[in-house]
Parts: C-alpha cells; sequence; structure tokens
C-alpha cells in the first residue's frame, strides 16, 4: 500500500477497467463477491482501483484462490456450482456441479481441495479435487451449511450452520469429523487466532442476534467469552435487511494485533487489541457491511458495504476510512489473494 492515502471517492465515481488493465499483472488483489450481481469485482489495494472482473456467475457467493495463484474459485448459487476462472485472464473455464446449494467456500493450504458449504438440509461441505476437478466427497455436518473455513495451519476446515446453530470441525487428512459444538443460535462468520507454532488457538465466532461475537478455546472445544459491540450515540439503529445477523464479518489482521468486526446495526467496523479485547475504536462505513478482508501488511481493511455497493477502506493504524471503491450490486465475501 503507498503512503499516498486518496480522498473519499463517491460512490457514483466510474470504476471500468481498461482492457489493458483487464489481466492480472501479479501482486495483491481484494477479490470481491458481488451477491445480487452476475460479475466478481477484482480489485487493486495499491491503487484502490478496479483492474478486472470475472463476468457471468450469476449470485455468485464465496472466492478463493489457489496457491499457486493460477485459479481463482467462485461459488456460483445460480447454477449450484463451483466456478474455476483463470487467474490471468479471468475468465471461467470449468463449473463443477456441487450437491446442492452453495455457500462460502475455502482451500486447502496444499492447494489440493476446495471445501463448500452446501446451504440445503441435511448439510454438508463437499470435497473438490482441484486435480480432477470434481466433487470426490460430501461430508455430512449437522444443519445447512453457511461458510466454510481452513485453520491457518490447514489441519482442520470449520463449517458452520446457521439452521443447525453448530460448528463442525473436519479433520483436513481424514475429511471425517474431528469435533462439533452447539450454539444458542446461528454460527456466520468466524476467525482464527493462532499459537506461536501455528495451530489454532482461539476461534471468533459470530453468532445470529448478537451485536458481537463469542471466543471459543480451540482446545477445549469451550465458549470461553462474548463481546458485545457497543451502541453508537446518535446513530439510528438499522433493523432493516439484517436478515438476523446484527454483526456478520470479523477478522483478525495478518500481523495478529488487532480484530475487526462489522455492525450492520449501526453501519460501522469495530476494532479491538489482540489478544486481550480491548477496544480500540470504530469507524462509519457504509450500509450493512457484510464481510472484510485485509492487506498482507496489515495496513488496510477491505469492508464489503452490501447496502451501498462499494466496498470502504479503511486505515488499520489510525481507525479512519480513507476511500471507497464502488462494486458490483450488494457486494459480500470478500478475500485477499497474493499472485505472483
Amino acid at each position: 500500500m503507498t503512503s499516498a492515502r486518496p480522498v473519499v471517492a463517491n460512490a457514483s465515481s466510474s470504476t471500468a477497467p481498461s482492457p489493458a488493465a483487464s489481466r492480472n499483472r501479479g501482486g495483491t488483489r481484494i477479490i470481491q463477491t458481488n451477491s445480487a450481481g452476475d460479475s466478481v469485482t477484482i480489485i487493486d489495494p495499491a491503487t484502490n482501483t478496479v483492474v478486472g472482473e470475472i463476468k457471468d456467475i450469476e449470485v455468485n457467493h464465496g472466492a478463493a484462490v489457489s496457491p499457486d495463484g493460477s485459479r481463482i474459485y467462485v461459488s456460483n448459487e445460480s447454477n449450484s456450482s463451483l466456478d474455476v476462472a483463470d487467474a490471468k485472464t479471468f475468465v471461467v473455464t470449468k463449473r463443477i456441479p456441487l450437491s446442492g446449494h452453495p455457500n462460502n467456500i475455502a482451500v486447502g493450504k496444499d492447494g489440493r481441495r476446495v471445501y463448500v458449504a452446501i446451504a440445503q438440509a441435511p448439510g454438508a461441505v463437499d470435497v473438490i479435487d482441484t486435480v480432477a476437478l470434481t466433487r470426490v466427497k460430501s461430508i455430512p455436518i449437522k444443519g445447512a451449511g453457511h461458510n466454510a473455513y481452513v485453520t491457518p495451519d490447514g489441519k482442520y476446515v470449520v463449517a458452520g450452520s446457521v439452521g443447525g446453530k453448530s460448528l463442525t470441525v473436519i479433520d483436513s487428512q481424514s475429511e471425517d469429523v474431528a469435533w462439533s459444538m452447539m450454539f444458542d443460535n446461528g454460527v456466520r462468520p468466524i476467525t482464527f487466532e493462532t499459537n506461536p507454532d501455528g495451530s489454532t488457538k482461539r476461534m471468533f465466532v459470530q453468532i445470529s442476534e448478537l451485536h458481537g461475537f463469542a471466543v471459543v478455546d480451540f482446545a477445549t472445544h469451550q465458549e470461553v467469552q462474548r463481546i458485545t459491540l457497543p451502541d453508537v450515540p446518535g446513530v439510528k439503529k438499522n433493523v432493516e435487511g439484517v436478515q438476523g445477523s446484527p454483526s456478520h464479518g470479523i477478522g483478525i489482521t495478518p500481523d495478529g494485533k488487532t480484530l475487526w468486526a462489522t455492525s450492520k446495526w449501526y453501519g460501522y467496523v469495530f476494532a479491538y487489541a489482540m489478544p486481550d479485547l480491548k477496544l480500540l475504536g470504530s469507524v462509519p462505513v457504509g450500509m450493512d457491511p457484510d464481510w472484510l478482508t485485509f492487506t498482507p501488511d496489515s495496513k488496510s481493511v477491505y469492508v464489503a458495504c452490501a447496502g451501498s455497493n462499494y466496498v470502504s477502506v479503511v486505515d488499520v493504524q489510525s481507525i479512519k476510512e480513507v476511500t471507497r471503491v464502488p462494486v458490483g450490486a450488494v457486494p459480500k465475501r470478500n478475500i485477499t489473494a497474493v499472485f505472483p
């Protein structure tokens, strides 16, 4: 990220990529899905401009990138498929049929598997072989799947269910369920804290109807704390269209120093110090902030504002919004990818 900060752009600003910019030239990119559109937006965080898009994926949900940077995987709700795009041309080259309607996805640390949360009863995580580009297994979970994650050490796949009010942890080697736990409401986004050796220490779990998140000790499988995001004085609470999830979007900076969580109620994002979870500050970002991701240097957080059709870029150190990048219709899930 450059040291010079652009001014906040109007949400109606044009971001159409030029033909020369429509190819991925390497470096860091923010991959932004647009849940009410038919394209995925590619943002260059060095310039905070749109540099390409993956077209013809209607109702795209989640995205993941192969570790070698050659492919971008996107779950396609309209076709119930996992779509595979070439990371240089942004052209879809393969659509892999799934066992049911998909939600979010994750790629294994070695790149050999993509895991897709299947968002319909009885609930499963589909396993995709990335060499054969076929579905090779469906792992049952309790309730329809919403989000699938791979822990930072690559040892486990973690799947949450809204309807099942459950979290399922799958051993990535055996692809069998290792353990699971129940909550008082649906399981939404999750982020992970690591031990010094890279293993998972704590999970931070957003839950339906909770304006905040639960803290789970990974070793004991126990919830140990709940953090409630504060109300914002003078700001009207928005309860319309939050889909039972007043806080949806959470992540820890790559340097492990801060945790960030969104508030759909107020259109804010909140920052907490790690590991003690002391509130550091908050900043308004836009309507219905739904997901967030960071630059690898931990300097910026990109917040997808589903109700505003832009991505808000926030400076991590100052906790201030620095620009907005207009994207597609109802942007939600986003990820950070580093390409060769």
